[in-house]
């Protein structure tokens, strides 16, 4: 059995990435941000009060599989999605970018973000947190193999609904 290969990865070429990312999510490109997604990815957001938990034993806001991934996408671009139509505008920043040790061919990558979300007719609402990624290189591009949003509020009342993608 042949190890994994291991391959040279810059923080810069990480950050590109994920203000890519960012973009896609920005303009609602919904579509290409999934081009961006694992075969077989996930997108967590765990609960405020417990962002250490796993999905498997704790309630979490979101614990999305690749099914439900794409189904929430189709959801999101349906006018009947009242949650998200028309869809909010957001704004994301992206800082303090940090890599792991490259393991079997992924990479965790962990960054803070900011999410200003504007909805017509309703207050800004401001999301903070961490983004825990595991990428995989697949031929020359990255693929988001898990996604993890971890909020920093201590309660999400305050900030409404997550119905889009954070």
């Amino acid at each position: 059995m042949s190890a994994a290969p291991t391959f040279s990865v810059t923080r810069a070429e990480i950050e590109d990435f994920l203000f890519h990312e960012a973009e896609l999510l920005d303009a609602w490109k919904l579509d290409e941000w999934r081009e961006l997604l694992d075969a077989n990815a996930t997108y967590y957001v765990p609960a405020t009060d417990k962002p250490e938990a796993s999905h498997e034993d704790t309630l979490f806001i979101i614990a999305d599989d690749i099914v439900r991934l794409r189904e929430r996408i189709i959801r999101l671009k349906d006018p009947s999605c009242h949650a998200e139509y028309p869809p909010s505008r957001t704004r994301r920043m992206i800082t303090n970018v940090r890599l792991g040790a490259e393991r079997d061919g992924c990479v965790p990558v962990k960054a803070n973000f900011i999410v200003h979300r504007h909805r017509r007719n309703g207050d800004t609402r401001v999301f903070t947190g961490e983004y825990r990624y595991i990428l995989r290189i697949s031929g020359e591009n990255w693929k988001i193999v898990e996604r993890r949003a971890v909020l920093d509020a201590a309660e999400l009342g305050v900030l409404g609904s997550v119905s889009f993608i954070l």
